[in-house]
């Protein structure tokens, strides 16, 4: 676009009405015995459990694919405009594995490596303030 474009909008694709995507689109979650051994682990150490959310997360990463749609008539004086998604939206088949491959490579730039036995764990190896070595532990 030009840059006139400037409105905030929510908006959901319609993934039904898309060609299926080429590359891969699984992306997977955490188990719930790997959820179980976290624990355990925190509190056999005597560590804090921390959880949170991340908002919008799919808006969080590219699109892979081109996708074309028109504004619908949420977006005002600028309905039928043709727009290009940059942003992996809700509803499209692909967004999920988007998602996980962008939050795999910010946790690899942290130091994390993801475990053989569940791929949705992240540890990386810390010291606490006695000096005794622990790993932290990230469940996606």
């Amino acid at each position: 676009m030009d840059g006139k474009f400037t409105r905030k909008a929510r908006y959901v694709a319609n993934g039904n009405k898309t060609e299926p995507p080429t590359a891969q689109i699984y992306a997977s979650v955490v188990s719930r015995d790997s959820v179980r051994i976290a624990l355990l682990y925190a509190a056999l150490n005597n560590l804090d459990v921390l959880s949170c959310d991340v908002t919008n997360a799919y808006l969080n990463a590219d699109c892979r694919e081109k996708i074309w749609v028109q504004a619908g008539p949420e977006f005002g004086e600028d309905e039928g405009l043709v727009m290009i998604i940059k942003k992996a939206l809700y509803g499209l088949k692909s967004s999920g594995a988007s998602w996980r491959n962008m939050i795999s490579q910010t946790m690899k730039d942290a130091g994390y490596s993801n475990t053989y036995a569940d791929p949705d764990v992240w540890r990386r190896r810390a010291v606490k303030s006695d000096g005794t070595h622990y790993y932290e532990l990230i469940l996606v």
